[in-house]
């Protein structure tokens, strides 16, 4: 065993391009996506304990979570110790700071900390390939919580190529009051691209991310990656839930060289031109009763932290 307690931290996400390929016939989606982590991390505190359990604490309600065996966090650490053949357990300790059903990639995040933490606290120093084969089982961006970093996501989001991206990005998030379910944003692009056959091209099987998406981040322009931001899951989750639309609308007034949910939503990046534009943006947002952080990216992905 390492030592009794262990503490890692793992980063949100923010899909700056996300194309939705057809839906399978396994009801699943081939997904192109640009992923950008940004500094807005998930807090784990893995200790010694005779089986498995989680808690949580922060700024984020988590009442609603689940604390049993279905929860990411306590997936991940059951899936690593029967890798490592660990007879133990593990008590976690979530400090949540992103955003819940939010389309940030919380929960994945919560489960790449949690498999840097235990694999310190149980001493077995697997090596992040390992890390990784673990990751992609429990979810599509999990993979990436653990890199961090820019990177092109394919297949299911987790068959990972890291992107070079020059720079700073700043961004303004946009918080929402309530989450979405992925699922249902899922199932109303689906019942969209059925309903509106004849009047739009078929989704394709295998999308691809635009190339001026991978430019823009090499270049670290953010005037060119604001013009090109792209998400297929954008007007499924402005139908289920219509307020967004405002705060889209509100925050491209405010400064900000333009908005995109991320991921499924109903988090709303901001992406600004300057740190002090994003700083302004924060303050237009906040007055308005809107709840709004700003962030940096990229970002390295988990990492053990104290």
């Amino acid at each position: 065993m390492g030592r009794s307690t262990v503490r890692a931290k793992a980063p949100g996400k923010i899909n700056v391009h996300l194309g939705v390929g057809a839906i399978q016939d396994d009801g699943y989606h081939d997904v192109a996506t640009a992923y950008q982590a940004v500094s807005l991390y998930e807090i784990v505190e893995a200790s010694e304990a005779s089986d498995f359990s989680v808690r949580f604490s922060g700024p984020i309600p988590h009442d609603q979570l689940s604390t049993g065996a279905d929860n990411l966090a306590i997936r991940a650490a059951m899936a690593l110790a029967r890798r490592g053949r660990v007879s133990g357990g593990v008590a976690l300790s979530i400090e949540k700071h992103v955003p819940i059903a939010g389309g940030m990639g919380g929960g994945s995040a919560d489960a790449a900390a949690t498999l840097v933490a235990c694999d310190e606290l149980w001493g077995l120093h697997l090596g992040r390939d390992a890390l990784v084969e673990i990751a992609r089982e429990l979810g599509a961006d999990v993979p990436f919580a653990l890199a961090g970093g820019t990177a092109v996501g394919t297949g299911r989001g987790d068959q990972l190529t890291p992107a070079l991206a020059r720079g700073q990005f700043h961004w303004v998030l946009a918080i929402a009051d309530a989450g979405l379910s992925t699922p249902d944003v899922y199932r109303a692009l689906d019942e969209h691209r059925a309903l509106h056959a004849a009047d739009i091209a078929p989704a394709h099987d295998v999308p691809t991310v635009d190339a001026r998406v991978l430019q823009a981040l090499r270049a670290g322009d953010a005037s060119m990656l604001a013009e090109v931001l792209q998400n297929d899951l954008q007007a499924p989750a402005l139908r289920l839930m219509p307020r967004l639309a405002g705060t889209l609308e509100l925050g491209e007034r405010s400064g900000a060289l333009a908005g995109i949910v991320s991921g499924s939503g109903p988090t709303v990046a901001f992406l600004c031109d300057s740190l002090e534009s994003a700083i302004e943006l924060q303050v237009t947002l906040s007055a308005s009763q809107v709840l709004a952080l700003k962030v940096t990216g990229p970002v390295p992905g988990a990492r053990l932290i104290d």
